[in-house]
Parts: C-alpha cells; sequence; structure tokens
C-alpha cells in the first residue's frame, strides 16, 4: 500500500500471542469497518455498539474518521491522494488493535473501494468486517448534523463525498444496515447479532 523507506529492520516476535490474548479477553479481536456518506449514521452506530459490546464485558475501541485527523492525520486534507494514505494509516492501526484481541469499530467515509480491499488485504481471514452504512444522499443531507452539505452546496467545501467527489460503495459488504428507515437501536442489534453468530464475542 506504500513504498517501504526504512531499511535494516527486523519484525521482533514477543512471548504473547494474539490467541493467548483473545483467552484472557474471551472475544476473538476484529476490525469492524463502518462506511458511507457523512451523515449515514456510521459514528452514532459505532459508539452505540461500542456501549452496547461494554456492557457485555467485550473491550472494544472506536477509531473515528474526525478524531483521528485532529492527532494522527492531521497532515492529511481531503484530496483522493490523501484520502488513500488516511484510509491506509487507519488500516495499520485498525490491524494492530485486532493483533491485541480489541474489537475495533473504525468509522470512515472511505470512499473509494480499493483503499477498502487494501485494508482487508493486510488482514487475516475474517479480522475485516466490512458494514455499509447505507443512506441516500438526500437522507443524509436532510440530516446535515454538521452543517457540511450546505457548505458543500455553497462550494465552501471542495471534494465533498456525494456532492463534489465519488462514494464507491461496498460490492459485497459483510452488513447492511439501512439507516435510511433504520433506527441506531435496531442497526447496533443487526451489529450485535452478526457479530455474535459469527464467533467475535466468544461465549458468555
Amino acid at each position: 500500500m506504500s513504498e517501504q523507506k526504512a531499511t535494516n529492520i527486523t519484525w521482533h516476535e514477543g512471548h504473547v500471542a494474539r490467541a493467548d490474548r483473545e483467552q484472557l479477553l474471551g472475544q476473538r479481536g476484529a476490525t469492524i469497518w463502518l462506511t458511507g456518506l457523512s451523515g449515514s449514521g456510521k459514528s452514532t452506530i459505532a459508539v452505540a455498539a461500542e456501549k452496547a459490546l461494554a456492557e457485555r464485558g467485550r473491550l472494544t475501541y472506536v477509531l473515528d474518521g474526525d478524531n483521528v485527523r485532529h492527532g494522527l492525520n492531521a497532515n492529511l486534507g481531503f484530496s483522493p491522494e490523501d484520502r488513500t494514505e488516511n484510509i491506509r494509516r487507519i488500516g495499520e492501526v485498525a490491524k494492530l488493535f485486532t493483533d491485541s484481541g480489541v474489537i475495533v469499530f473504525s468509522s470512515f467515509i472511505s470512499p473509494y473501494r480499493a483503499d477498502r480491499d487494501a485494508v482487508r488485504e493486510i488482514m487475516a481471514d475474517g479480522d475485516f468486517v466490512e458494514v455499509l452504512v447505507d443512506a441516500t444522499v438526500e437522507t443524509c443531507e436532510g440530516r446535515d448534523v454538521k452543517g457540511l452539505y450546505k457548505k458543500a452546496r455553497a462550494g465552501e467545501i471542495p471534494e465533498f463525498t456525494g456532492i463534489s467527489a465519488p462514494y464507491e460503495a461496498p460490492e459485497k459488504p459483510e452488513v447492511v444496515l439501512d439507516t435510511n428507515s433504520q433506527s441506531v437501536d435496531d442497526s447496533v442489534a443487526a451489529l450485535v447479532a452478526y457479530l455474535e453468530a459469527e464467533g467475535y464475542l466468544g461465549k458468555g
């Protein structure tokens, strides 16, 4: 996904394996990648799912698009190239969380299919769960919780996904949440049910 510039480096193995960490936590580490338009409900669902799983004694963490741009990706804009690098970095961070045994909810517009597929490719089978938070531009614009669509329509925000920049929906996501009509509670219930059925939540 990116050029390897560092040389004379060797991967240092630890004495605690991923399986050991997962046994301690009683769960399987995974990256739950929520993708969709701005305003579709990705972050709302992610934080609600995090809370629901925490209440069940499961260790989770949310990587949110806006939050990450305050620190790790503060030097990136919204050009296609910067979007790709944004997702590449998050993919690597999510991979580390997954290896630690944590269930990480990654909430990013991540508009390009190739970028999301590249993250899937660096992970083991089953570690990457792609969730399409499906809402039309009209639905998202009607919410416009951050006032971004209004600014985009006024030309104040260039390269805004769904208005002046493309969004490529997943072709075969593991989960689809239709938030045009589905409530947050129903979306979270459906997502948790999938994780439970697929064995990510362990026993109990």
